[in-house]
């Protein structure tokens, strides 16, 4: 196995839970030190990684970079972001970092020198721009915001500059990257850029966000490791939600299928979606973590999720806000109801931990009406297989069990 096979990763988004201003006049403080306080907490949840969203310098929500090699001085410097490694180096945990490279900020540097300088100019070969009005180029954006401008992944420059991007900071001790928006960009250009990347880092671990489409035909034009599982994502809430389990079902042997080409990166929150225990309840966020602690795949636990944070995702100006919030300045400071939401992931993701070979199961259904669905989970060595039940007939329940019937966990709300 490789490592990031054994990988559970707590999924944060740092200019959130730090507290940093995003759309308000920033400042210079060393947040990431905010972060360096909880990685106990992620220790004593049972994960084994800390995925990072951005934390390079932006202008506003840290997905519209104006420089990738300096450290957001909302987070800190440099020195900060090498203690906060080293710390999770001290506690075995790995570290992956948010890689925008589909686009930048509009203010970036090469932007407007790009604007400034015209078409014969040293960077307007880095980005796709309209010139057929001299007095009002029109860079090519990312889905419609003019916030975020494309680059031109055709152009050998930034391929080099990703390269070299990512190269930096995996030499400075990180572990993988998230590609954001991957699938925004030509699958040929990650298949040049990996294997370079590669030569000086083999066990770098590369995942790709991607939304919809050929998960299994972009990772094999690609060479990403990990796709982001969104198909699964939403069969779980929308299964427990709408009591059609029917639809997990035929989402699980989707599932089976997708994996046999990469190893799907699993999750039932993150920074751009509503909370799970907002979407089905506390109660039914239990049950999607059976399903995610139960399936093939890389899973990630979104932080605050372990603690049944709710927030609603909404489409304006400020709308991921409540998905993204400020965490107390310990984990010692948290409001005491979440905690048994908290023993609920110690207990998952300890099963999952105990039951490695999960993370290239199969499944095959055993039982399935609306509210009712079992199903077992099996690997490569006979001893290799745990029975999953769910039960929504009269509120949430659910069981894991071993080959012999022994009760793994069970969960009755």
């Amino acid at each position: 196995m490789t490592w990031f096979e054994h990988a559970i990763w707590w999924h944060v988004y740092p200019l959130g839970f730090t507290g940093a201003p995003i759309r308000t006049a920033h400042d210079a403080r060393p947040r990431l030190e905010h972060v360096r306080a909880w990685l106990d907490h992620a220790v004593e949840l049972g994960a084994s990684g800390l995925l990072l969203g951005p934390v390079f310098t932006s202008e506003t929500h840290g997905y519209d970079s104006v420089d990738q090699y300096r450290i957001d001085p909302r987070l800190g410097d440099l020195a900060d972001f090498d203690r906060l490694v080293a710390a999770c180096r001290e506690r075995g945990l790995r570290v992956a970092l948010d890689g925008v490279f589909n686009h930048v900020g509009a203010g970036h540097p090469w932007v407007r020198r790009a604007l400034a300088e015209g078409p014969d100019g040293e960077y307007a070969r880095f980005f796709r721009i309209d010139w057929s009005d001299p007095r009002s180029p029109r860079p090519a954006d990312f889905e419609g915001h003019s916030s975020l401008v494309a680059l031109d992944h055709a152009t050998p420059a930034v391929a080099d500059h990703v390269t070299d991007v990512m190269s930096t900071w995996l030499d400075r001790g990180v572990d993988g990257w998230r590609l954001d928006a991957a699938y925004a960009v030509p699958a040929p250009f990650w298949a040049e850029v990996l294997p370079r990347v590669r030569s000086r880092h083999p066990d770098a671990w590369f995942l790709g966000e991607v939304i919809h489409g050929d998960h299994a035909a972009y990772a094999a034009a690609s060479g990403i490791d990990s796709i982001t599982q969104y198909e699964l994502w939403k069969a779980i809430w929308s299964s427990l939600l709408d009591r059609n389990l029917f639809e997990l079902d035929w989402a699980l042997a989707r599932h089976v299928e997708l994996g046999r080409g990469q190893l799907p990166a699993t999750f039932v929150g993150n920074h751009d979606v509503t909370r799970i225990a907002t979407t089905v309840g506390p109660e039914g966020a239990v049950l999607a973590l059976v399903v995610l602690m139960t399936v093939s795949g890389v899973p990630s636990v979104y932080y605050g999720d372990e603690q049944a944070f709710t927030g609603t995702k909404e489409e304006r100006v400020g709308g991921d806000d409540a998905v993204r919030p400020a965490m107390p300045g310990t984990p010692a400071d948290l409001a005491p109801s979440g905690g048994w939401m908290f023993r609920v992931h110690q207990q998952l993701l300890g099963l999952r931990r105990r039951h490695p070979w999960l993370v290239r199961a199969t499944t095959t259904t055993t039982e399935l009406t609306n509210t009712r669905y079992a199903y077992t989970a099996r690997g490569a060595g006979a001893a290799d297989v745990l029975h999953v039940e769910l039960d929504l007939t009269d509120g949430h329940r659910a069981v894991v069990r071993d080959d012999a019937g022994g009760v793994l966990f069970s969960y009755d709300g």
